[in-house]
């Protein structure tokens, strides 16, 4: 997505101004882009909407399969709708990084096909509705919830991958258990690249602002994380040349 700096002088004044207008695809549009992919034989709902993508619940054949397709526009806080370049790419990327993480063992749902800006996935949910949001939800055993929370950020991190938007948002609750989404942005930290230490800054920054985000969640129940600790478990996990030491 360009920033401001970088817009034509048209598009800004457009943007400013509210005379630009931003057409995004209709449901039935999606729905026929999902069934022309081969991604699902039914679409039957629109069930969730986020920052950048809707969801969709579809059959594939008698299975029940999640769609989630990227919109056009992003909304940012600062210059407002901006049309996203390379969907296709940002698509394949969390498909590339969900499929890494479930065969990895963490706690992800199953990643199943990509088509261009469309990713399907296994459905998590029932037949009364999808699974919801930890944000949403009153925990009966906040405690035990916790533990299997940071065990399930820790899979992920084990598995190679670094949430960067770690939230009650991304986590979903199904068949009592805490399930991880939304990995478009994630960091591969089973190979660090170069610079290496300007990935673990990377690394250090994301956890802390996931980590300081489920403290937060907790804290209602009367329970503290040691966010600091967990940051620094995490680095040295992931530095791989020691450069911490």
């Amino acid at each position: 997505m360009p920033n401001t700096p970088y817009l034509d002088k048209s598009v800004r004044w457009r943007l400013d101004t509210g005379n630009l207008a931003f057409k995004e695809l209709t449901y039935r549009e999606v729905s026929d882009a999902i069934l022309d992919s081969g991604l699902a034989t039914e679409v039957l709902s629109k069930i969730g909407s986020g920052k950048e993508a809707d969801v969709y619940l579809g059959l594939l054949g008698g299975r029940r399969v999640a769609l989630k397709a990227y919109r056009y526009y992003r909304t940012s806080h600062h210059v407002g709708p901006v049309k996203a370049e390379g969907l296709g790419q940002v698509a394949s990327r969390e498909f590339e990084l969900l499929t890494y993480a479930y065969v990895k063992g963490a706690p992800v749902p199953e990643p199943l096909d990509r088509d261009e800006y469309i990713v399907s996935m296994d459905y998590l949910g029932t037949l009364e509705g999808p699974a919801p949001r930890l944000k949403d939800l009153r925990l009966e055993e906040p405690e035990r919830f916790l533990a299997l929370v940071l065990e399930a950020v820790d899979r992920l991190t084990k598995a190679g991958i670094v949430h960067t938007d770690l939230s009650p948002f991304n986590i979903l609750v199904h068949q009592d258990r805490p399930w991880i989404i939304d990995l478009a942005d994630g960091l591969r930290v089973d190979r660090l690249g170069s610079p290496p230490q300007e990935k673990l800054e990377r690394v250090r920054v994301a956890m802390e602002r996931g980590l300081s985000s489920l403290s937060r969640y907790f804290h209602r129940y009367g329970l503290d994380l040691d966010v600091r600790a967990l940051v620094e478990a995490t680095l040295r996990r992931v530095d791989k040349f020691e450069l911490l030491r």
